[in-house]
């Protein structure tokens, strides 16, 4: 924690972090945003979502994951997902984020040339998902149609600053091994992460030994798919093996500690994989199986879950937390070097937050205020490369207002299901 110091902002990145009296005499002419009351912190990087699912939000709430995709999700999603969808419900999800202090998200879903447009449209940073799944949608007819889909859109954004991609086959259970060793062979040629569902019900891992002969993670491993730029999503049922198996290649996991409790698909082993040295990253999952796209809860929740797990008041503390939703994140995306920490050259990801709220004093510890206090309701700015979103708890952009009539139409739609 630095005290009365400054960060100064050119050309979207970070030029240097000083005390605030020797910025106001080295950058007299820079403008000036004073917020005495205020912590600064990086953005908060949402390691896992779906965000065109917020407006499927409450749409089948209180049931199984499997009972809940079969008879709810999937044939919503059937029936409606295009592309004005994805770009209407990314839009909702930004708008969300952005309140909640969350400057870049982690998107697996249809349409996500759709994504990207929202989310530029909003000025947030996002790392694309071309997703990978074998059966047909409005998107694409089959697993070689969507890979050739997204690389085209990686190949049409590959200069935009804003937009990162992974490889995302959806599920070990959804992608077949022809695919999944197509994938393992773009990662490694591109360089790009892979974002894939991995052990998040004990019903995936008993469908796996019966279908395949083993458990998931390791038919992933057989393929060649775990190594640096895994991206493990979930990972609740993993045996003290798996864990060593992830932390050996140097993969991450992106713990979504309250889509698991939602859906009851268990309480993840984080303690294990922080004290083996994993990457630990957090994700809200999407809007229709969580309810918030809201980072501060994730962070509260998970370590208030890791001490149980783990049995012990120091597991997870609130600096592992609030580094599980910056630089972990980053870490888990390859934008370590860009975003997740306030440092010279990286870019100006910024939140703001507002410490002079009567929940937040006194203020004993920072970082455990973050973790354990504050809210997104707390978040008073925003700023992406150096861009102010979020002012005073308003939008800046205008393509975050006025959202209501366009969301309104999709309500009415989606409720006749």
């Amino acid at each position: 924690m630095l005290e009365q110091h400054a960060v100064a902002i050119r050309d979207g990145r970070i030029e240097a972090v000083l005390p605030d009296r020797d910025a106001a005499a080295r950058y007299p002419d820079y403008e000036k945003h004073e917020l005495k009351s205020h912590v600064l912190m990086p953005g908060l990087v949402n390691a896992h979502t779906h965000a065109a699912m917020s407006l499927l939000r409450g749409l089948a709430d209180d049931t199984p994951l499997i009972r809940w995709l079969e008879e709810h999700i999937w044939p919503a999603e059937t029936k409606h997902v295009s592309r004005e969808f994805v770009r209407d419900g990314t839009l909702l999800a930004c708008a969300e984020m952005i309140r909640g202090g969350i400057t870049c998200f982690n998107d697996m879903y249809f349409f996500p040339d759709a994504s990207l447009e929202a989310a530029l449209a909003a000025g947030m940073r996002s790392a694309q998902g071309m997703i990978v799944i074998e059966f047909p949608s409005a998107y694409a007819s089959d697993a070689a149609d969507y890979l050739r889909r997204g690389l085209e859109l990686r190949d049409r954004y590959r200069d935009e600053s804003l937009a990162s991609f992974c490889l995302a086959p959806h599920a070990p259970y959804t992608v077949a091994d022809a695919s999944l060793r197509k994938v393992s062979t773009l990662a490694a040629e591109l360089d790009i992460p892979v974002h894939i569902h991995v052990h998040e019900t004990k019903g995936e891992i008993e469908r796996s030994l019966a279908e395949q002969g083993v458990r998931p993670l390791e038919r992933l491993a057989r393929l060649g798919l775990v190594g640096p730029g895994l991206v493990a999503v979930h990972a609740v049922h993993l045996s003290e093996q798996e864990i060593a198996l992830l932390a050996q290649h140097g993969a991450s996991v992106v713990h979504c500690p309250s889509s698991n409790l939602k859906l009851a698909s268990g309480l993840a082993p984080v303690p294990s994989l922080l004290a083996k040295g994993v990457n630990v990253a957090l994700g809200t999952d999407g809007a229709a199986s969580n309810n918030r796209l809201d980072l501060f809860q994730e962070m509260r929740t998970a370590a208030l879950l890791a001490k149980t797990v783990a049995d012990d008041a120091q597991a997870m503390p609130a600096h592992a937390a609030l580094r599980a939703a910056t630089l972990a994140g980053a870490r888990a995306l390859g934008l370590e070097k860009t975003i997740g920490s306030i440092e010279p050259g990286k870019a100006a990801d910024l939140i703001a937050l507002d410490f002079s709220a009567p929940e937040l004093v006194p203020c004993y510890d920072v970082l455990s205020h973050l973790v354990y206090v504050a809210g997104r309701e707390n978040v008073t700015h925003v700023w992406v490369g150096g861009r102010l979103l979020l002012r005073e708890r308003e939008f800046e952009n205008p393509a975050l207002q006025r959202l209501e009539g366009r969301l309104q139409l999709w309500q009415n739609a989606i409720k006749k299901i």
